[in-house]
């Protein structure tokens, strides 16, 4: 073994751990709501003035879909050198750069200043971010759980993923109080003050990541001589089938959470129904419902089992998607509260499992470049496109039917996904206690996986 390096007391703690984690994901969500609202209400005058207003809304969109591009890019980069250099080491670079970019954002010319670069800059800071966003939450999941003891990994694992509602509230709340803003104030600098904002998140991230101690089950791979020289060439040739499993079962809560959260802004308009800023509340309370049922979600999946608490969330999503879009098609505000807020829950449930249940399908030699692919991969295939097809089916049909069973199909999928991968999971653990395993192989404790 090496030498023991002395830590800063607590910096090992789970519920700090659990605190940088948190902070990560939340400056994410923060970002991912503002950057889509500034698109569809700045970006297309500021960033592409000389196009058709359609046109220029569609290119300000594509800005924002640029970020899921580079997120594969920064799966494989930071996986690779969180597999070999360390978790903590990246979880600080991400947020950094992450952060900067965001700011950078805020203080962007406009192209009536400097003309065809400003376009030029927009797309390359939002490549940036999304760079950064590949490897952020592989890190900040695996340092949650890492560090939390296997009867608390669920709930300690759960807390990046409570950042998604915490992240959703601060920018709506940050967005409510400049809607009241004269619309010539809001676009000369009122669109910026989020962007500029979010310098107070990512420097209180810094302060909290940078105390933080290393993952322990990296500093056992490196006691024992196991870091992998290519971790993603490792992890496809030892986890293909692990890899596309995480990305399937993630399908499902990620499409869903997208509908939620961005697409139904858009068809309630289109369906006369909520106002705008109706659905904003809406949006805020249901979020607030989310935070509180991630950690409990967390802590049921350490008691019952998470593979059972997924594939119970994954039923709900199934049975929802129905009756959310009736309630939408309904203009009942009470109607469509209750069954947003039913589906939040259901949402939250598989998304709070995801950092603990799918961390156990990889080895803890290439355990960060294999959640990261997968999960990224799941999101590009998913969440990135899930509003198109949403649109696209409604556009084909004319009927809300048809965003249900896509809902419904994907769903399914997802079920089918975490019931194999549960599978996978147990062989893996069975094979790891017979000698087999490539964690007990190297003397590396094998995590315990939970059905």
């Amino acid at each position: 073994m090496g030498g023991a390096v002395a830590r800063p007391a607590g910096a090992g703690s789970p519920k700090k751990v659990a605190l940088a984690s948190l902070i990560g994901t939340t400056i994410e969500w923060y970002d991912f709501f503002i950057y889509s609202t500034a698109a569809v209400l700045v970006f297309n005058h500021h960033f592409f003035p000389s196009f058709d207003p359609a046109i220029g809304t569609l290119l300000a969109f594509s800005t924002f879909a640029a970020g899921f591009v580079a997120r594969p890019i920064g799966a494989i980069v930071f996986g690779h050198f969180g597999d070999r250099v360390g978790r903590k080491s990246m979880m600080v670079v991400t947020i950094l750069i992450m952060g900067v970019a965001t700011v950078l954002i805020g203080l962007l010319p406009t192209y009536a200043t400097i003309g065809a670069f400003a376009p030029v800059l927009l797309v390359l800071l939002r490549l940036t971010q999304g760079f950064a966003l590949g490897g952020e939450w592989g890190g900040a999941a695996l340092m949650a759980t890492e560090h939390s003891p296997n009867s608390r990994r669920g709930f300690f694992g759960s807390w990046p993923q409570a950042g998604v509602a915490v992240g959703l509230i601060l920018a709506m709340t940050v967005y409510l109080p400049l809607d009241a803003m004269a619309d010539d104030h809001f676009m000369a600098w009122g669109w910026r003050v989020p962007f500029l904002l979010s310098a107070v998140l990512v420097i209180t991230g810094l302060i909290i990541r940078v105390q933080v101690a290393e993952s322990p089950e990296f500093d056992r791979v490196k006691d024992v001589h196991a870091v992998v020289r290519l971790p993603i060439i490792e992890v496809l040739r030892t986890h293909p089938k692990q890899v596309l499993l995480v990305a399937g079962a993630s399908l499902s809560p990620g499409i869903f959470f997208y509908l939620l959260t961005v697409y139904n802004f858009v068809y309630t308009q289109e369906a006369g129904g909520l106002s705008q800023s109706s659905m904003l509340i809406l949006v805020i309370v249901t979020s607030a419902v989310g935070f509180v049922v991630t950690p409990i979600a967390g802590a049921l999946s350490d008691r019952f089992g998470r593979q059972r608490l997924f594939l119970l969330g994954l039923a709900l999503i199934g049975s929802l998607a129905f009756p959310l879009y009736w309630a939408l098609d309904s203009g009942s505000y009470g109607f469509i509260a209750v069954c947003y807020v039913a589906a939040t829950i259901a949402v939250y449930i598989p998304w709070a499992l995801q950092p603990a249940y799918f961390s156990e399908a990889f080895d803890a030699r290439v355990r960060y470049s294999g959640l990261s692919l997968a999960t990224t991969l799941g999101n590009l295939l998913g969440s990135a496109i899930a509003p198109l097809i949403a649109g696209t089916l409604l556009s084909a049909t004319h009927a809300s039917i048809s965003i249900s069973l896509y809902v419904f199909v994907t769903a399914a999928m997802s079920f089918v996904c975490v019931l194999v991968l549960g599978r996978t999971n147990r062989k893996k653990a069975k094979q790891a206690d017979s000698g087999i395993g490539t964690d007990n192989a190297s003397g590396l404790r094998t995590p315990t996986y939970s059905e």
